[in-house]
């Protein structure tokens, strides 16, 4: 199987590429400055070149306070991109997955959104994500749409990596304790997405790693594993504001991964331990 990945230099599209090629796959893994995602006829003419059988769309803008006020880049790159890339999916019959994010809700609530659930984006990252799912699902008939949250890898920056290095400078700090949602380590989303890509179980989809947590919580839990002996402190939304709106509940049902016999995700826990010892390794 041929598959192709944009954000290959991003966290999740790395994994993909790399989880690929250790099953067998023939993997292309582009970046944006391998293909322009905005340029409507060289992303035809790379897809018609290559003729994948399966295109994974890592790729996305995703400075969600710059996106506020750089309205034209991101959608671009995440309505016009995707628009391009499905388009050109069609045209070589490969089969098309979407990834998304949590912030197409509104964040309302306590309650886990389902799948089903009718997005409310309430800032302008979120609502381009909104407005590609839309694009994937008016131009093909068959799509996997997966959202996923609070993104953690090897390869780019990340909370975890944010966190620490603070560690290094810092013994107290301050964390935004009333957002939550479930963290997602891309070793492990990779396996999942390309589980899913060999089948037909088309639709949306909700990945991430089991379990819930704030940021905060989050936090402790890597100094802890690290054995970094920093305090943190639990603050507001309110009281550590930003550009855009994050969404206070990321929680999302992952009923459905379940009941089409897809295997969940290890624990949010479980798989921060892994990671870190993963990354211990990669730095020596």
């Amino acid at each position: 199987m041929k598959i192709l990945v944009t954000g290959y230099t991003g966290q999740l599209g790395y994994d993909v590429v790399q989880e690929g090629q250790k099953r067998g796959f023939q993997m292309i893994g582009v970046g944006s400055k391998d293909l322009n995602l905005t340029v409507e006829h060289a992303v035809s003419q790379f897809v018609i070149e290559q003729k994948p059988d399966a295109i994974i769309h890592c790729a996305a803008y995703t400075a969600v306070d710059k996106a506020e006020d750089d309205r034209e880049s991101s959608w671009n790159v995440n309505v016009n991109g995707t628009k391009y890339l499905a388009e050109a999916a069609k045209g070589v019959d490969a089969k098309f997955m979407f990834i998304s994010t949590d912030y197409v809700f509104d964040g309302q609530g306590e309650t886990p959104f389902l799948e089903s659930d009718t997005p409310n984006p309430v800032g302008y990252y979120g609502q381009t994500k909104y407005e590609a799912e839309k694009v994937v699902q008016d131009l093909l008939s068959e799509w996997f749409i997966v959202r996923i949250s609070w993104v953690f890898g090897l390869n780019g920056n990340n909370f975890v990596k944010t966190m620490l290095r603070l560690a290094e400078t810092r013994n107290e700090l301050n964390v935004v304790g009333d957002q939550i949602g479930s963290p997602t380590n891309t070793f492990d989303l990779s396996r999942l997405l390309l589980d899913m890509i060999v089948t037909d179980k088309y639709g949306i989809y909700h990945a991430s790693n089991e379990g819930y947590c704030s940021w905060a919580e989050f936090a402790k839990e890597i100094f802890l594993l690290a054995g970094k002996n920093v305090k943190v402190h639990s603050i507001t939304t309110d009281e550590y504001p930003t550009r855009a709106v994050r969404p206070k509940n990321s929680r999302m049902s992952k009923q459905k991964l379940k009941d089409n016999g897809f295997i969940p995700l290890p624990s949010w826990q479980d798989s921060l331990a892994n990671y870190l010892n993963a990354l211990k390794y990669e730095v020596k």
